[in-house]
């Protein structure tokens, strides 16, 4: 049954947030803050999480998830890649994300994909959890701060490691052969994960059904054009893919202030920078929007129902994880949505490298798990 009194907090705060925004950055603020409302609505009722799609199949050989979010990219490559090469022609102004490809960025996405997988979220996962009322997910969100705060200090620690510049396919090949490549290589990895769950399982899961648009459950396909929609939203409101963890530094470093902690002191964090708004940064504004999205998606569902009720280990996974995504994420370029999504829906080569070693971080993770009593063993298919 829909929890009227849930569904009004949630829309009441988000027209709050597009009100503040407005005031700070204009329409397209507001309009940030919006699709992100829109984005928590479809990650939490189509329980479009990269941590448990990627767990279910490194644990169960199960890929409807992941090929869920290779359909996501898919529609990405053949509808961003034109955006960002001739948007100007239709008026759009949409930048790519590339950034260089290193071995930080291999040991970020690494530590965040071990991270993800004790904290129980990545990067948009975090945030729908906790507007839909994880209380654990409260932890791993406030440690995921903690971690990108913690990067602001060390980040000239990692500058001399090897690296090379940034790679656009659409750069260097051409819009057309950029997005053949792309999706050429998507067509192997669906072929790969649909060869190891048959395997594996026997056959290929097949998607479920959406049940309802207002109360859940969504198909994973039906999520995965949504959030294909709020990122092609954002590329034309914001003129840049949707990222989720360049606010977290901000919210860390000002919550450390208000502490009277000297911060001034870190890399980079001038006067000016600490007392800048968090309504005056997109990236926030989006945050704020997913959590109220999500917020407003379990009262309408009826589940929205916290609790306290956390064990020692549900408290130390989760700080842990979240200390490593906070800190994994800031090192790699992003997270899971504006390192791997962002980056290969930009056509840049640091797209693949993050899933390449965000995937190994989740496989080390997924057998940490195993060895603490986080997931009950699997049933014996004799």
């Amino acid at each position: 049954m829909m929890q009227k009194p849930v569904v009004t907090v949630g829309l009441v705060g988000l027209a709050a947030v597009m009100v503040a925004a407005h005031s700070h950055g204009g329409m397209k603020f507001a309009l940030a803050a919006l699709i992100g409302g829109a984005a928590g609505v479809a990650l939490y009722h189509a329980a479009f999480g990269f941590t448990g799609a990627w767990r279910r199949f490194l644990r169960e050989g199960r890929g409807a998830g992941l090929r869920a979010q290779i359909v996501l990219l898919a529609i990405l490559v053949v509808l961003a890649y034109p955006l960002i090469a001739h948007g100007e022609v239709i008026g759009v102004k949409a930048n790519g994300w590339v950034f260089p490809v290193g071995l930080a960025s291999a040991i970020g996405a690494t530590m965040f994909g071990f991270g993800m997988q004790l904290g129980g979220g990545c990067g948009s996962g975090t945030l729908f959890t906790v507007g839909g009322g994880s209380s654990r997910m409260v932890l791993t969100l406030a440690a995921f701060v903690a971690g990108s705060v913690l990067w602001t200090g060390t980040a000239s620690a990692w500058a001399g490691l090897p690296r090379m510049g940034g790679v656009s396919a659409i750069r260097e090949l051409g819009t057309g052969p950029a997005i053949a490549l792309s999706l050429a290589m998507l067509a192997a990895l669906w072929s790969l994960v649909s060869w190891r769950e048959r395997l594996r399982c026997g056959d290929i899961e097949r998607f479920t059904a959406t049940e309802s648009l207002l109360r859940g459950k969504w198909s994973l396909l039906l999520g995965a054009g949504a959030l294909a929609a709020v990122v092609l939203a954002t590329f034309t409101v914001l003129g840049r893919p949707w990222g989720v963890t360049s606010a977290f530094p901000l919210w860390g470093v000002k919550a450390l202030d208000g502490l009277g902690v000297p911060v001034q002191a870190w890399n980079g964090w001038s006067d000016k920078a600490i007392a800048r708004s968090v309504f005056d940064h997109s990236t926030s504004v989006m945050n704020f929007g997913v959590m109220l999205g999500a917020l407003v998606a379990a009262g309408l569902a009826g589940r929205f129902a916290p609790t306290a009720r956390l064990s020692a280990r549900d408290v130390a996974t989760a700080i842990v994880g979240g200390l490593l995504m906070g800190y994994g994420a800031r090192l790699a370029y992003g997270c899971n949505i504006g390192g791997l999504v962002g980056g290969i829906a930009s056509g840049s080569l640091h797209g693949w490298w993050w899933l390449l070693w965000g995937w190994t971080g989740s496989m080390a993770g997924v057998w940490m798990r195993g060895r603490i009593g986080m997931d009950p063993p699997l049933a014996s298919r004799g």
